[in-house]
């Protein structure tokens, strides 16, 4: 009897032990049993947006205000690079060839030449300022002065040649074949009652031909560059309405991009022309 009491309270403890043993079980794997939810609601977490990067070229000051918009578009997640050229050509060449997205530099008379030049097929994305083109002198306080014989020197591309041609004969120096426009060469001049010696030099020079000419016509970008300012030191300037644009230019593949897109709203926002007012004072002028 005895040996059947024990037994039966040995059975008892080992039921016991067994039962308390899966109850501990229960509970260690508790944390286990939640571990797929949790994998769940990290699974349904919405990711970060993830950042385009935008590679534009431009020329100054078109990269100061690219650079001034980069803060907003990357909150927009768009990342700006910024590639700064000194020249005309290359801004274009690597658009074409998918080196850059996209780039700010030009007018669209420029970019009609650089098409039909280089069968590019470049498009513009929108308008954004006018940078009025201006004749500088190191010598001449005025128009007035400009002696017969005197030198003049013009940009040497197509378009912004014929563009400093009808500045002059605006100003009454010299007079056009009828149609000529905006590809007017010197071939075009018909009247040039002061024999005005017409020199041809890349844009980008003609800032360092002032010691060497009585009369340069500079594009604003160049102009500024080289400490010049289009409102106080030109002796005459475009007016306001000029028709020569700045655009930001794309490929046909790209200009209607979310990311492109972005861009063009931003060049053309308030605060952009709030920043091209206050900082350039008259040299750019906004387009929009």
């Amino acid at each position: 009897m005895k040996k059947w009491t024990f037994s039966l309270l040995t059975l008892a403890l080992v039921l016991v032990l067994a039962a308390c043993g899966n109850n501990n079980a229960k509970n260690d794997n508790s944390g286990a049993a939640n571990t797929p939810a949790a994998e769940n609601d990290a699974a349904n977490t919405p990711a970060a947006t993830e950042s385009v990067k935008l590679v534009v070229g431009a020329t100054v000051p078109h990269a100061d205000i690219l650079k001034f918009i980069a803060p907003k578009l990357k909150e927009e997640g768009v990342e700006l690079e910024v590639r700064e050229f000194t020249d005309y050509v290359q801004p274009n060449v690597q658009v074409f060839e998918k080196q850059l997205d996209a780039n700010y530099f030009q007018h669209q008379p420029y970019l009609d030449e650089q098409n039909a030049q280089n069968k590019f097929d470049l498009v513009s994305v929108v308008g954004v300022h006018v940078e009025p083109m201006g004749a500088y002198s190191k010598s001449l306080k005025s128009v007035d002065e400009i002696a017969d014989g005197a030198k003049v020197a013009i940009p040497n591309d197509v378009t912004n040649g014929g563009r400093a041609l009808l500045l002059l004969e605006k100003q009454g120096l010299i007079k056009l074949k009828e149609g000529a426009g905006i590809t007017a060469t010197k071939a075009d001049i018909t009247e040039n009652a002061k024999n005005l010696k017409f020199i041809e030099a890349d844009a980008a020079m003609l800032p360092r031909q002032l010691e060497e000419v009585e009369l340069a016509l500079i594009n604003t970008n160049y102009a500024l560059e080289a400490d010049l300012n289009p409102v106080a030191d030109a002796l005459f300037i475009e007016d306001a309405d000029s028709p020569y644009t700045n655009i930001l230019v794309s490929r046909p593949d790209n200009k209607d991009s979310e990311a492109i897109q972005k861009l063009a709203k931003a060049l053309t926002s308030e605060d952009v022309k709030t920043f091209i007012q206050d900082t350039y004072k008259g040299a750019l002028v906004p387009a929009f």
